[in-house]
Protein backbone atom coordinates (compact mmCIF):
# COMPACT_ATOMS: atom_id res chain seq x y z
CA UNK A 1 0.00 0.00 0.00
CA UNK A 2 1.42 3.45 -1.37
CA UNK A 3 2.46 5.45 1.54
CA UNK A 4 0.02 8.44 2.48
CA UNK A 5 2.07 11.00 4.18
CA UNK A 6 3.18 13.87 2.04
CA UNK A 7 6.62 13.93 3.36
CA UNK A 8 8.14 10.81 2.80
CA UNK A 9 6.10 10.26 -0.43
CA UNK A 10 8.52 13.04 -1.34
CA UNK A 11 11.32 12.05 0.62
CA UNK A 12 11.36 14.61 3.15
CA UNK A 13 11.22 15.55 6.79
CA UNK A 14 8.77 17.63 8.25
CA UNK A 15 11.97 20.25 9.07
CA UNK A 16 12.08 20.65 4.75
CA UNK A 17 11.99 24.29 3.46
CA UNK A 18 9.74 25.34 0.58
CA UNK A 19 13.00 25.38 -1.89
CA UNK A 20 13.71 21.54 -0.99
CA UNK A 21 9.93 20.97 -1.74
CA UNK A 22 10.13 22.34 -5.06
CA UNK A 23 13.67 20.19 -5.37
CA UNK A 24 12.67 17.10 -4.81
CA UNK A 25 9.30 17.34 -6.64
CA UNK A 26 11.04 18.16 -9.84
CA UNK A 27 13.72 15.73 -9.48
CA UNK A 28 10.69 12.93 -8.42
CA UNK A 29 8.23 13.73 -11.78
CA UNK A 30 11.65 14.28 -14.23
CA UNK A 31 11.68 9.70 -13.27
CA UNK A 32 8.49 9.46 -12.81
CA UNK A 33 6.15 11.32 -15.65
CA UNK A 34 3.54 8.89 -17.75
CA UNK A 35 4.87 10.15 -20.96
CA UNK A 36 8.01 8.45 -20.12
CA UNK A 37 6.46 5.14 -18.65
CA UNK A 38 3.44 4.95 -20.65
CA UNK A 39 3.20 1.01 -19.56
CA UNK A 40 4.34 1.53 -15.63
CA UNK A 41 1.12 1.24 -14.07
CA UNK A 42 3.15 1.68 -10.43
CA UNK A 43 4.80 4.43 -11.57
CA UNK A 44 1.93 6.00 -12.69
CA UNK A 45 0.56 6.10 -9.58
CA UNK A 46 3.32 7.31 -7.58
CA UNK A 47 3.31 10.41 -10.25
CA UNK A 48 -0.10 11.23 -9.16
CA UNK A 49 1.35 10.32 -6.00
CA UNK A 50 3.95 12.74 -5.77
CA UNK A 51 2.22 15.58 -7.95
CA UNK A 52 -0.55 15.41 -4.42
CA UNK A 53 1.70 15.76 -2.29
CA UNK A 54 3.12 18.37 -3.91
CA UNK A 55 0.08 20.08 -4.32
CA UNK A 56 -0.64 19.91 -0.69
CA UNK A 57 2.97 20.92 0.43
CA UNK A 58 3.81 23.65 -2.05
CA UNK A 59 1.15 25.76 -0.53
CA UNK A 60 1.84 27.27 2.68
CA UNK A 61 -1.38 27.58 4.00
CA UNK A 62 -2.20 24.06 3.44
CA UNK A 63 0.74 22.67 4.72
CA UNK A 64 0.42 24.59 7.55
CA UNK A 65 -3.14 23.26 8.35
CA UNK A 66 -1.98 19.79 7.62
CA UNK A 67 0.81 19.71 9.89
CA UNK A 68 -1.72 21.14 12.49
CA UNK A 69 -3.80 17.78 12.10
CA UNK A 70 -6.64 20.06 10.32
CA UNK A 71 -6.75 18.66 7.26
CA UNK A 72 -5.73 14.88 5.90
CA UNK A 73 -2.99 14.01 2.92
CA UNK A 74 -5.88 14.97 0.56
CA UNK A 75 -6.18 18.24 1.88
CA UNK A 76 -9.76 17.13 3.18
CA UNK A 77 -11.10 18.16 7.01
CA UNK A 78 -10.34 15.47 9.38
CA UNK A 79 -13.51 13.48 10.56
CA UNK A 80 -13.77 14.87 13.53
CA UNK A 81 -14.06 18.57 12.18
CA UNK A 82 -16.78 17.61 9.65
CA UNK A 83 -19.15 14.95 12.08
CA UNK A 84 -21.94 17.59 11.58
CA UNK A 85 -23.06 15.80 7.99
CA UNK A 86 -22.71 12.23 9.52
CA UNK A 87 -26.14 13.11 10.90
CA UNK A 88 -27.61 15.73 8.45
CA UNK A 89 -30.57 13.61 7.69
CA UNK A 90 -31.76 12.21 10.87
CA UNK A 91 -35.31 12.68 10.50
CA UNK A 92 -35.90 13.03 14.28
CA UNK A 93 -34.12 16.54 14.48
CA UNK A 94 -31.48 15.24 16.91
CA UNK A 95 -27.78 15.00 16.99
CA UNK A 96 -25.13 12.59 17.79
CA UNK A 97 -21.98 13.92 19.11
CA UNK A 98 -19.35 11.22 18.14
CA UNK A 99 -16.70 12.56 20.16
CA UNK A 100 -19.24 12.82 23.82
CA UNK A 101 -21.55 10.12 22.72
CA UNK A 102 -24.41 11.94 23.57
CA UNK A 103 -27.31 13.33 21.86
CA UNK A 104 -28.90 16.87 22.32
CA UNK A 105 -31.60 18.26 20.52
CA UNK A 106 -31.27 20.79 17.74
CA UNK A 107 -34.04 23.53 15.77
CA UNK A 108 -34.15 23.69 12.35
CA UNK A 109 -32.49 26.95 12.44
CA UNK A 110 -28.99 25.85 14.61
CA UNK A 111 -29.00 22.81 11.81
CA UNK A 112 -29.16 25.13 8.91
CA UNK A 113 -26.54 27.25 10.07
CA UNK A 114 -24.45 24.62 10.99
CA UNK A 115 -24.60 23.24 6.87
CA UNK A 116 -24.32 27.07 5.52
CA UNK A 117 -21.05 27.34 7.70
CA UNK A 118 -19.72 24.09 6.86
CA UNK A 119 -20.81 23.23 3.49
CA UNK A 120 -23.04 26.07 2.08
CA UNK A 121 -26.51 25.81 1.77
CA UNK A 122 -28.99 24.13 -0.90
CA UNK A 123 -32.85 23.68 -1.55
CA UNK A 124 -34.15 22.91 2.36
CA UNK A 125 -36.70 20.36 2.94
CA UNK A 126 -39.24 18.47 5.65
CA UNK A 127 -38.60 14.69 6.61
CA UNK A 128 -40.71 13.12 9.04
CA UNK A 129 -40.42 14.94 11.78
CA UNK A 130 -37.37 16.58 11.54
CA UNK A 131 -35.04 19.16 9.29
CA UNK A 132 -33.49 17.88 6.15
CA UNK A 133 -30.54 19.62 4.53
CA UNK A 134 -28.94 19.25 1.07
CA UNK A 135 -25.26 19.57 1.38
CA UNK A 136 -22.45 21.01 -1.02
CA UNK A 137 -19.31 22.32 -0.78
CA UNK A 138 -16.92 23.53 -3.84
CA UNK A 139 -14.41 20.79 -4.96
CA UNK A 140 -10.79 20.96 -4.11
CA UNK A 141 -8.10 22.44 -6.61
CA UNK A 142 -5.25 20.70 -7.71
CA UNK A 143 -1.66 21.61 -8.58
CA UNK A 144 0.39 20.57 -11.02
CA UNK A 145 3.77 21.47 -11.68
CA UNK A 146 4.65 22.17 -15.68
CA UNK A 147 8.12 22.49 -17.55
CA UNK A 148 7.92 24.02 -20.81
CA UNK A 149 10.94 24.94 -23.30
CA UNK A 150 12.23 28.34 -23.17
CA UNK A 151 10.73 28.65 -26.83
CA UNK A 152 7.42 27.21 -26.47
CA UNK A 153 6.81 29.54 -23.47
CA UNK A 154 7.95 32.49 -25.76
CA UNK A 155 6.05 30.92 -28.79
CA UNK A 156 2.92 29.65 -26.81
CA UNK A 157 1.72 26.24 -27.32
CA UNK A 158 -1.02 23.36 -26.55
CA UNK A 159 0.79 20.05 -23.71
CA UNK A 160 -1.45 17.61 -22.56
CA UNK A 161 -0.93 16.77 -18.68
CA UNK A 162 -2.01 13.95 -16.62
CA UNK A 163 -3.33 16.00 -13.47
CA UNK A 164 -2.82 14.45 -9.84
CA UNK A 165 -6.22 12.88 -10.18
CA UNK A 166 -5.05 10.52 -13.43
CA UNK A 167 -7.08 12.59 -15.40
CA UNK A 168 -5.51 14.16 -18.79
CA UNK A 169 -6.53 17.93 -19.39
CA UNK A 170 -5.16 20.33 -22.76
CA UNK A 171 -3.45 23.24 -21.60
CA UNK A 172 -2.85 26.29 -23.58
CA UNK A 173 0.52 28.04 -22.78
CA UNK A 174 -0.39 31.64 -24.32
CA UNK A 175 2.47 33.41 -25.78
CA UNK A 176 5.23 34.99 -23.17
CA UNK A 177 4.72 32.91 -20.55
CA UNK A 178 7.45 33.49 -17.87
CA UNK A 179 8.84 31.15 -15.48
CA UNK A 180 6.91 30.35 -11.98
CA UNK A 181 3.39 32.24 -13.41
CA UNK A 182 0.83 29.84 -12.79
CA UNK A 183 -2.49 29.18 -15.09
CA UNK A 184 -5.58 28.85 -13.02
CA UNK A 185 -8.13 26.29 -15.37
CA UNK A 186 -11.59 26.99 -13.86
CA UNK A 187 -13.74 23.79 -13.19
CA UNK A 188 -10.91 21.52 -14.16
CA UNK A 189 -10.18 20.18 -9.97
CA UNK A 190 -11.64 17.75 -7.64
CA UNK A 191 -15.19 17.46 -8.04
CA UNK A 192 -17.45 19.16 -5.49
CA UNK A 193 -19.59 17.63 -2.94
CA UNK A 194 -23.01 17.19 -3.81
CA UNK A 195 -24.14 20.07 -5.47
CA UNK A 196 -21.09 22.10 -5.04
CA UNK A 197 -19.17 23.66 -8.21
CA UNK A 198 -15.59 21.75 -8.84
CA UNK A 199 -12.34 23.12 -8.08
CA UNK A 200 -9.69 24.69 -10.27
CA UNK A 201 -6.15 23.43 -11.97
CA UNK A 202 -3.49 25.23 -10.93
CA UNK A 203 -0.97 25.10 -13.51
CA UNK A 204 2.61 26.31 -12.25
CA UNK A 205 5.00 26.35 -15.01
CA UNK A 206 9.07 26.37 -14.85
CA UNK A 207 10.34 27.80 -18.28
CA UNK A 208 13.61 25.75 -18.96
CA UNK A 209 16.86 27.90 -19.69
CA UNK A 210 17.88 28.60 -23.52
CA UNK A 211 21.40 27.96 -24.49
CA UNK A 212 21.13 31.65 -26.37
CA UNK A 213 18.28 33.21 -25.74
CA UNK A 214 17.48 34.68 -21.86
CA UNK A 215 14.55 37.00 -20.49
CA UNK A 216 15.01 40.53 -19.06
CA UNK A 217 11.41 41.49 -18.52
CA UNK A 218 9.93 41.46 -22.00
CA UNK A 219 12.93 41.61 -23.83
CA UNK A 220 15.25 38.70 -25.26
CA UNK A 221 18.94 38.76 -24.60
CA UNK A 222 21.45 37.18 -26.45
CA UNK A 223 25.13 37.11 -27.08
CA UNK A 224 26.24 37.65 -30.99
CA UNK A 225 29.91 36.30 -31.81
CA UNK A 226 31.84 38.08 -34.28
CA UNK A 227 35.09 38.25 -36.04
CA UNK A 228 37.80 40.54 -36.15
CA UNK A 229 37.24 41.85 -39.63
CA UNK A 230 33.56 42.05 -39.48
CA UNK A 231 34.06 44.37 -36.34
CA UNK A 232 36.67 46.51 -38.57
CA UNK A 233 34.86 46.49 -41.60
CA UNK A 234 31.09 46.31 -40.56
CA UNK A 235 28.82 43.43 -42.39
CA UNK A 236 25.66 42.06 -42.52
CA UNK A 237 24.49 38.71 -40.71
CA UNK A 238 21.59 36.76 -39.74
CA UNK A 239 20.73 36.41 -36.14
CA UNK A 240 18.29 34.51 -34.69
CA UNK A 241 15.03 35.46 -32.61
CA UNK A 242 12.08 33.70 -31.84
CA UNK A 243 10.15 34.23 -34.95
CA UNK A 244 13.20 33.19 -37.16
CA UNK A 245 16.24 34.63 -37.60
CA UNK A 246 16.71 38.42 -39.25
CA UNK A 247 19.52 40.58 -41.22
CA UNK A 248 20.89 42.38 -39.16
CA UNK A 249 23.97 45.41 -39.91
CA UNK A 250 26.87 45.35 -37.83
CA UNK A 251 28.60 48.75 -37.65
CA UNK A 252 32.12 49.76 -39.24
CA UNK A 253 34.25 49.42 -35.93
CA UNK A 254 31.82 47.52 -33.56
CA UNK A 255 33.20 46.68 -30.54
CA UNK A 256 32.76 43.62 -27.80
CA UNK A 257 29.71 44.60 -25.94
CA UNK A 258 27.91 46.83 -27.89
CA UNK A 259 24.70 46.33 -28.01
CA UNK A 260 21.98 46.18 -31.02
CA UNK A 261 18.18 46.75 -30.39
CA UNK A 262 15.84 44.57 -32.74
CA UNK A 263 12.66 46.57 -31.98
CA UNK A 264 9.91 43.98 -31.28
CA UNK A 265 11.44 40.73 -31.16
CA UNK A 266 10.61 40.23 -27.38
CA UNK A 267 7.84 38.16 -26.03
CA UNK A 268 4.38 39.42 -25.39
CA UNK A 269 3.97 41.14 -21.96
CA UNK A 270 1.01 41.68 -19.91
CA UNK A 271 0.26 45.08 -21.14
CA UNK A 272 0.32 43.46 -24.42
CA UNK A 273 2.81 45.20 -25.43
CA UNK A 274 5.64 42.95 -27.31
CA UNK A 275 9.33 43.87 -26.33
CA UNK A 276 12.71 43.57 -27.95
CA UNK A 277 15.37 41.73 -28.48
CA UNK A 278 19.01 43.11 -27.25
CA UNK A 279 22.04 41.88 -29.23
CA UNK A 280 25.49 42.22 -26.96
CA UNK A 281 28.19 42.02 -29.83
CA UNK A 282 31.10 40.03 -29.00
CA UNK A 283 34.44 39.67 -31.02
CA UNK A 284 35.61 36.38 -31.33
CA UNK A 285 39.38 35.09 -32.47
CA UNK A 286 40.49 31.87 -34.12
CA UNK A 287 41.76 29.62 -31.32
CA UNK A 288 44.80 29.26 -33.85
CA UNK A 289 46.67 32.57 -34.58
CA UNK A 290 48.75 32.17 -37.70
CA UNK A 291 51.70 34.55 -38.66
CA UNK A 292 49.22 36.58 -41.55
CA UNK A 293 47.12 37.74 -38.36
CA UNK A 294 50.28 38.57 -36.06
CA UNK A 295 51.84 41.06 -38.78
CA UNK A 296 48.88 42.84 -39.73
CA UNK A 297 48.44 43.49 -36.03
CA UNK A 298 51.73 44.11 -35.47
CA UNK A 299 51.79 47.09 -38.55
CA UNK A 300 47.94 48.45 -37.09
CA UNK A 301 49.78 48.71 -33.24
CA UNK A 302 52.44 50.59 -34.45
CA UNK A 303 50.93 53.01 -36.90
CA UNK A 304 47.49 53.85 -34.81
CA UNK A 305 49.02 54.32 -31.42
CA UNK A 306 45.29 53.57 -30.16
CA UNK A 307 44.81 52.79 -26.39
CA UNK A 308 41.67 51.24 -25.15
CA UNK A 309 42.11 52.14 -21.51
CA UNK A 310 43.45 56.37 -21.72
CA UNK A 311 39.74 57.08 -20.18
CA UNK A 312 39.85 54.91 -17.78
CA UNK A 313 42.69 55.75 -16.35
CA UNK A 314 41.46 59.29 -16.83
CA UNK A 315 38.58 58.52 -14.67
CA UNK A 316 40.43 56.44 -12.04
Amino acid sequence: MMNSDPYKILGLTKTATQDEIKKAYRKLVKDLHPDLHPDDAAKQERFKAVSAAYGLLSDPEKRRRFDAGEIDASGQERPERQYYHQYADREDGHRYDPRTGSGTGMGEDDLGGIFSQFFGRGTGGQGRGGFRQEMYARGQDLRYHLEVDFLDAARGTKRRVTMPDGNDIDITIPPGLKDGQTLRLRGKGAPGFGQGKPGDALVTVAVRPHPVFSLSGDDIEMELPITFDEAVLGVKVNVPTVSGSVSVTIPEGASSGQRLRLRGKGIKGSRGKVGDQIVRLKIVLPKHIDGDLKDLARRWRDKAGFDPRAELRRMT
